[in-house]
């Protein structure tokens, strides 16, 4: 179906099978895209091949891949493409989907694209004082974030905010990974050298999904909550995905917004 407008936004996410945390993240940070530019058509993608299987199956709803978007904006008349990922940084997710782009750049006259959430020193600026204003614990309190991680070099972004909010003295909030580092061996390190007593849990993530619910609070004993209770630590998970924050969708649509003044 041709939109009328040869300029077209492209939103891409790894995807959940969330429902209700699908509404609170990835549906609400491609609203406030589409009310920052209310003039451009705006397609959805997702990233995992598997999700978008899971939710085809289970509700009879197909989710692009990013060729498949691509294409259909292509088949609608768009010549002018801005595609903003959500991603948290520009890991194996972010660089399948520059691959995917570029094997489609010959069919538009023109993409650009946004970057993820953690690119920039700014951003990490921008972040950890999101999380030092939103959170305010007791001296015997210890914030641990849990991010998903990645083999990528740009895991050491994780690092960086670590390093940022220790620059800040605030020893009482660390970012954790899954993989591959920082670990749960150095976080637990790290908190043997604080007075913590109580253990407030969130997910360093987009979307609190299936990792959040089963590797961070689940009952399993490997899970975070299970380790860190047996560690003695009282444990509260809070269990929000950062797309549920107006500050973090706002930041998303700051980087799409550069990457449209830089391109067209």
């Amino acid at each position: 179906m041709k939109t009328g407008n040869d300029k077209a936004i492209l939103v891409v996410s790894f995807g959940t099978s969330h429902k209700e945390t699908y509404q609170k993240t990835i549906a609400a940070i491609e609203n406030e895209i589409q009310e920052a530019y209310a003039d451009y058509p705006l397609y959805r993608a997702w990233t995992s091949n598997m999700i978008r299987r899971i939710v085809e199956k289970r509700d009879n709803l197909h989710v692009f891949s990013v060729t498949e978007a691509l294409e259909q904006m292509y088949k609608d008349g768009v010549n002018y493409v801005v595609v903003q990922p959500t991603h948290v940084l520009n890991g194996t997710e972010n660089t399948i989907m520059e691959k995917d782009i570029d094997k489609m750049r010959d069919k538009f006259d023109g993409i650009a694209v946004g970057a993820p959430l953690l690119s920039a020193q700014e951003d990490i600026h921008k972040v950890t004082e999101f999380i030092t204003k939103e959170w305010h614990l007791q001296p015997d309190e210890m914030l641990v974030y849990v991010g998903h991680g990645s083999e990528h070099d740009s895991n050491v972004v994780y690092s960086a905010v670590n390093e940022k909010l220790q620059a800040q003295g605030h020893t009482n909030i660390i970012l954790g990974t899954m993989k591959p580092s920082p670990s749960i061996a150095a976080v637990i390190e790290h908190i043997k050298n604080t007075n913590t007593r109580k253990i407030l849990l969130a997910p360093f993530m987009i979307v609190a999904g299936s990792h959040a619910v089963n590797e961070l609070a689940g009952d399993a004993e490997d899970s975070w909550k299970s380790v860190l209770e047996s560690e003695g630590y009282e444990v509260q998970c809070v269990l929000k995905g950062l797309g549920e924050y107006p500050i973090i969708r706002q930041l998303f649509v700051e980087h799409l917004k550069k990457a449209h003044r830089s391109q067209f």
